[in-house]
């Protein structure tokens, strides 16, 4: 929940520059009463912190610092595969971090893309495909370790997914891109066959409407929001994502917006426990800001042995690595 001082802060601000805008303090003051009652009647309280904390701290007040896979560290073995859970369970993961997808038929999968082509023998966008197609493809046909040390893998389904996870005592991370409503009913289903996953899994995204639908959907699921600073008007390596500067002014300003939006609204409305962000804006003052939210931070990519030296000496916080072995480049 919002700290008293922040409520006061926000909704003043509402107030003075709606008072600017429309120099009438009547409409002001209802502009801000009626967003304080929104807030109030449509916003999720957290979970309780000690089930947060058995998904964030499996550890407890250990000093190990919980490790998370993610793909299931797809550097190490063929990305979203059950090989690549089982492998990052060998190689000491606390847990591991899954993409979500659905296939033509609806049926719930695992697959970062939109479609097949990066990481399988196959082509097509995933939403395209039957489950029996997808189910023929090689998982395994593009990863640099194919021949080596895998052979041939299949696309898994959630359930297949989850179930590995379970039978490796792994924490879960599921990360959804798309389809809020889709995403939240076939979690939702996850969560009634295996009630077990309320205290090993919590489900991400990008989409705060993902988490507000995930929460109307079961309100006991542990959340969290995932952010990179500057991710609609940059891409990752930090180039802009169009030519004309006109375009780039507003998609900055926009980024602007979603950043205050992030760290002052829609954590609280949509009751989440951690924030999943980028690792080059994490530093120990903004860990001890969520902290005094009630909210766990989470690091990603971290891929070199300073970085988890970093995070695991100084900051104290989990991470999401692509390997669990070696330094590698960071995927996206």
């Amino acid at each position: 929940m919002l700290q008293v001082g922040d409520e006061w802060m926000y909704f003043a601000v509402v107030f003075l520059l709606t008072l600017s805008g429309t120099r009438s303090a009547t409409g002001a003051s209802v502009l801000t009463a009626s967003l304080y009652v929104f807030l109030v009647m449509f916003r999720f309280p957290p979970v309780p912190l000690e089930q947060a904390s058995r998904v964030l701290r499996p550890n407890g007040l250990s000093s190990d610092v919980p490790v998370v896979a993610h793909r299931a560290a797809g550097h190490d073995a063929p990305e979203n595969t059950l090989a690549a859970i089982r492998e990052a369970s060998r190689n000491g993961a606390t847990g591991v971090e899954l993409d979500l997808s659905f296939t033509a038929d609806g049926v719930a999968v695992l697959l970062h893309d939109d479609t097949v082509d990066r990481t399988t023998n196959g082509s097509g966008p995933i939403s395209g495909l039957r489950l029996a197609h997808v189910k023929s493809l090689d998982a395994a046909a593009r990863h640099r370790l194919r021949g080596e040390r895998f052979g041939v893998q299949i696309v898994p389904t959630l359930q297949e997914a989850l179930q590995e996870c379970i039978k490796h005592s792994l924490i879960i991370f599921v990360n959804v891109k798309r389809y809020p409503d889709k995403a939240a009913a076939a979690l939702a289903e996850m969560y009634r066959r295996h009630p077990v996953l309320y205290n090993s899994s919590i489900v991400c995204s990008f989409e705060p409407k993902v988490i507000y639908k995930m929460r109307q959907a079961d309100p006991h699921v542990v959340t969290g929001l995932t952010h990179r600073p500057w991710s609609l008007s940059r891409h990752s390596d930090g180039t802009p994502r169009t030519p004309s500067s006109w375009a780039q002014f507003w998609s900055e300003l926009l980024d602007v917006l979603l950043d205050w939006a992030h760290h002052h609204l829609l954590w609280d409305l949509c009751g989440v426990s951690a924030v999943l962000v980028h690792k080059d804006f994490i530093s120990l003052d903004y860990v001890q800001y969520w902290a005094g939210r009630g909210v766990e931070v989470v690091g990603w990519p971290v891929n070199t042995a300073v970085e988890k030296h970093y995070y695991q000496d100084l900051l104290k916080i989990s991470y999401v690595t692509d390997s669990l072995l070696e330094d590698c480049d960071p995927q996206y």
